[in-house]
């Protein structure tokens, strides 16, 4: 389970070993084999497609919106005995780790305390038309999910899934060694963060493109060249070495 990994401006591929040094990962460090309920915190279109491939996984999950346990009903019967609907402070203090699917503009909603000391998976993006102006993300002087991490800052935040259209999340994983694999970025401040990303990644079907800290997830948010494409690990380090870092 490679993955490219970001060292300063260059890039270039690296073997888990080798990322474990870079980033600074104790020797023996990974993700904890007892992860297995996940928190999601947003029903929508993201939210409701990673539930479906966790649970075909063999995940436990427990799932919410901003509306009501009760208004998922149908979700979960489709989701089966492995899923549960919950409110968002229910579901983030039951994962293991959490998934959070959310409007940026909803940022304050997402609960704290329940989320402490957790691993938080933002797969949100700035869209300036939806959420209001920001003046700090159109000047480039912070991220969306550097927001989400101050919000929560006993959490360790990462950035997922946020490049790819919700549908082929669980159309266009293949096994791993698979030519021409798909890959996904991901960012985070924490080692282990960055890690279970690349572990989920590769459980749904991806290779992983360690972009590094969170100060870096811009490359692969909306407007740059990697949005929704395509690309293999190689083509997709290439692609967010050359986004522009304001859009």
């Amino acid at each position: 389970m490679g993955k490219t990994l970001l060292s300063g401006r260059r890039w270039h591929q690296s073997s888990t070993q080798e990322t474990h040094s870079e980033r600074n990962i104790p020797a023996g460090a990974g993700v904890a084999p007892d992860m297995t309920t996940i928190g999601i915190i947003g029903a929508g279109h993201i939210g409701s497609q990673v539930a479906r491939k966790a649970v075909e996984l063999g995940y436990d999950v427990v799932i919410s919106n901003s509306r009501g346990p009760e208004t998922l009903a149908a979700l979960v019967a489709e989701l089966g005995p492995r899923a549960r609907a919950a409110t968002p402070a229910e579901a983030a203090a039951a994962g293991d780790f959490a998934v959070v699917t959310i409007p940026f503009r909803s940022l304050g909603s997402i609960p704290v305390e329940p989320l402490a000391g957790k691993i938080v998976i933002d797969t949100g993006n700035y869209y300036w038309k939806r959420d209001g102006r920001v003046p700090a993300l159109d000047a480039g002087e912070t991220t969306s999910s550097a927001l989400v991490q101050k919000h929560l800052p006993t959490s360790k935040v990462a950035k997922g899934f946020n490049h790819i259209r919700y549908s082929e999340i669980t159309t266009d994983g293949t096994p791993p060694g698979t030519p021409n694999r798909r890959a996904l970025a991901t960012a985070s401040d924490f080692a282990e963060a960055s890690e279970l990303v690349t572990k989920l990644y590769d459980e749904f079907g991806f290779d992983t493109v360690d972009l590094g800290p969170l100060s870096e997830s811009w490359r692969a948010e909306p407007g740059r060249p990697a949005n929704v494409v395509r690309q293999n690990a190689a083509e997709l380090s290439e692609t967010l070495a050359k986004a522009p870092r304001t859009v």
